[in-house]
Parts: C-alpha cells; sequence; structure tokens
C-alpha cells in the first residue's frame, strides 16, 4: 500500500479549522474541514474519512486541493454547462425574426410558435434544437412565448372603430 498524503499546507490548525467550519454555512465544506482537522490531530485516513461520511480516496482528494488551493479550494465547483447552441449574431437575428413577426405568405404562418421558430432556425442555421430550447432562447432575449391573439390580415379598423361608436356601453 502507497504512503499517506501529507498535509502540506499548515497555514491553520487543526482548531482553526474547526473555527472556519462552526463559521461556514456550506455543509460540505464543514465535512471537509472537519476531516482535515482530524488528519492533522493525528488520526487515520480511515478514522477521519469514516467520521464525516466519505472515502479514503475522496478525502485524500481534498488533501490534494487544500494543500493547493488552502480553505478556497475546499469549495464544490460546478461545471460550465453545454456551449451555446447560437452564437450573438444568431440570436439577434432570431431576435429580429420574432420581433418583426412572420408574414402569412411567406412563412405559412400568422404568429410564431415553438415549432415554427425551430423550424426556422434549422432552416437558417443548419442548427437543430428542441422545442423546449426556443423557449428557452426567447427568455434569454427578453422575449416570451406568449403571443397576442392574432388578427386577421383582412381586417378594417375604421370598421372597428365605427361599431366601437355606434355599440351601446355595457
Amino acid at each position: 500500500m502507497g504512503e499517506a498524503i501529507a498535509i502540506t499546507n499548515l497555514d491553520h490548525s487543526a482548531a482553526e479549522l474547526r473555527q472556519l467550519a462552526a463559521k461556514s454555512k456550506d455543509a460540505p465544506v464543514v465535512r471537509r474541514l472537519l476531516a482535515l482537522a482530524l488528519l492533522l490531530d493525528g488520526k487515520s485516513r480511515t478514522d477521519a474519512a469514516t467520521q464525516n461520511v466519505m472515502q479514503r480516496q475522496t478525502l485524500r482528494d481534498w488533501v490534494h486541493r487544500y494543500n493547493a488551493e488552502g480553505v478556497a479550494g475546499l469549495t464544490s465547483r460546478t461545471a460550465p454547462g453545454p456551449t451555446a447552441r447560437l452564437n450573438d449574431a444568431q440570436m439577434a437575428e432570431l431576435k429580429g425574426l420574432v420581433v418583426a413577426g412572420p408574414d402569412p405568405e411567406k412563412d405559412g404562418v400568422v404568429r410564431w410558435r415553438c415549432v415554427d421558430l425551430r423550424a426556422q432556425i434549422e432552416q437558417r442555421h443548419s442548427v437543430p434544437v428542441h422545442e423546449r430550447t426556443v423557449g428557452k432562447l426567447l427568455r434569454k432575449l427578453g422575449l416570451t412565448r406568449l403571443q397576442p391573439r392574432p388578427h386577421h390580415p383582412k381586417r378594417d379598423a375604421a370598421a372597428q372603430e365605427a361599431y366601437k361608436k355606434t355599440s351601446l356601453p355595457w
């Protein structure tokens, strides 16, 4: 069996690590600090790991992070997530498309739905996206999936106003 990894970062004593653990509000960081404090007190790696609900290998990894980065290295890191499917220029084009609205003659629809925008994105940019993703993209652009009720392209605004003037008020 190999040799145990020693804690080379001696900026904090075991008591100081316990004080930092008492002040921390992040439970996983508290567990890691307490495990390191037990190691500095001379406990075995197996005992320190068991008392803090982790495997010895996991404790070894945290010792490496603590040696390299100190207490700040004990926080959990999150993955950056997937890369964006559309770049900024394509997003700007999508926003312009949505704000301008569809042309019933050319696009065959009177209002944009997510499924219609999905087809437009795939046709224009050759980027396949899910219908749900289109809704997320719209929210990211400050738009909403909700649309006002569509109007008939041959409506007569003057006739509507004349009707409003002659109809009875409720």
